[in-house]
């Protein structure tokens, strides 16, 4: 059976599980998504499984749906960038012709307000370019206001990087999913295989013999596999422990204030970032999403509905507030004192010890992960479920630049590596 999304392409799923699949993953969020998408790529017949109906309505909706290669470590650069080569030339590798995934180039600009923000920025711009990332800017105060107007007098610096950007994330996620599956419509390539999309069919068991995994169990039924891929998101803890596998995962909530129509809002702004206080915002719809990304914020269960508080908005939009994003952008000031809509959604961050994402296998033979990426899911997906892939197969199938993983220990994303502390950047 096939179900319109879009009106020209269409996703294949069925109502009840296949008995057997080369791969089943499990969750089809971005990541998941992303998954059979380099799956069917690489020939394998796959099933993907998902508790709800419909791809792309837990933690996937709920994200900024922006990109960047501003990080703190070398290794989610090179996955970043590999997905964002994938997404500027999405419709002809997807074999979707014409479809659009919302790319826009806007950049993200990092502003400092004080002597120690400042410093934390020249030393993490200084890594960056140690790693081969040479486009990010330091701009003093001035120029940071003769390039961007809005930004308040208190800037005294900012790190820029013009080539990050927008992504509809869940438009990204449908592109995957439709790649993937090869309905009607999608260009197929050549040694690629179909994925099948069973939804609204809940995982209860992960059925091991002699240390490998052989099936996935629904309520509806089984999937026989010997290739299984979780990426249930903050749920993957849960998920992983049917298999006896213990993952360090804090489900964190997060939320998005959706301002739909604030004519303050420059539409060509980039990403800003307070990085005193982690508040930021981006244009969206004619408006914005406005956003905080709390470091004190408690780990909690996961959950398929995420509450969410007005005073979250109230601390992003009221000036008086010290998270509120008028510190860097006074215009927002304008918009609280003339009242405005605004509308709450609700996430969850499956944050990881290190905040780096669980890539690759686990004690159970035929049981991989890919999961915990600690926000950068929708921006990671496509290098990240590459490497994974490849890991599987033990092909090659990424750029010469692509990171690679050769062997166990070669992997800097196993579930078994080390936890390093680290300083991390401010998203």
């Amino acid at each position: 059976m096939t179900t319109d999304h879009s009106g020209r392409f269409r996703l294949r799923v069925t109502d009840r599980p296949p008995a057997t699949a080369d791969l089943v993953v499990v969750g089809a969020g971005v990541v998941g998504c992303a998954t059979a998408f380099r799956a069917a790529q690489a020939g394998l017949r796959t099933v993907v499984l998902d508790a709800r109906p419909r791809p792309a309505t837990l933690t996937t909706p709920a994200a900024t749906g922006a990109y960047r290669l501003q990080f703190d470590n070398a290794e989610e650069v090179a996955l970043v960038r590999e997905g964002v080569e994938l997404y500027e030339d999405f419709p002809q590798r997807a074999g979707l012709p014409g479809y659009d995934i919302g790319l826009r180039r806007q950049g993200y600009l990092f502003c400092a307000r004080d002597e120690p923000a400042l410093e934390r920025q020249r030393a993490l711009v200084a890594r960056q370019r140690a790693f081969g990332l040479a486009d990010v800017e330091l701009i003093d105060g001035d120029e940071v206001r003769h390039r961007f107007p809005y930004v308040a007098e208190t800037v005294r610096g900012a790190r820029f990087r013009a080539g990050d950007g927008f992504i509809d994330q869940v438009r990204l996620t449908w592109g995957y999913a439709l790649a993937a599956s090869a309905g009607p419509g999608v260009e197929r390539p050549t040694g690629s295989a179909e994925a099948t999309f069973v939804l609204g069919q809940r995982v209860v068991g992960l059925r091991t013999v002699g240390g490998r995994v052989v099936a996935v169990e629904t309520h509806d039924g089984a999937v026989a596999a010997p290739i299984v891929v979780l990426a249930t998101g903050p749920f993957l803890a849960r998920t992983a422990a049917l298999a006896g596998i213990d993952v360090p995962i804090a489900p964190t909530r997060r939320q998005k204030l959706i301002v739909p129509d604030a004519e303050e809002v420059p539409e060509n702004a980039p990403m800003t970032i307070d990085e005193e206080t982690g508040a930021h915002w981006r244009p969206a719809l004619r408006g914005a999403y406005v956003l905080l990304t709390e470091r004190e914020t408690p780990a909690s269960e996961p959950a398929w509905s995420v509450p969410t508080s007005a005073d979250f908005a109230f601390r992003l939009l009221d000036p008086a507030s010290r998270d509120a994003v008028a510190h860097v952008a006074p215009f927002w000031a304008d918009v609280w004192e003339r009242g405005v809509n605004w509308i709450l959604q609700g996430g969850q961050y499956e944050y990881t010890p290190d905040h780096r994402p669980f890539i690759g296998g686990t004690a159970v033979e035929g049981l991989w992960l890919n999961g915990g990426w600690s926000g950068h899911g929708v921006m990671g997906s496509g290098g990240g479920s590459r490497l994974l892939i490849d890991a599987i197969t033990g092909h090659r199938s990424g750029p010469e630049w692509g990171l690679r993983v050769d062997g166990p220990d070669g992997n800097p994303f196993r579930l078994d590596r080390q936890f390093e502390a680290e300083t991390h950047d401010v998203l």
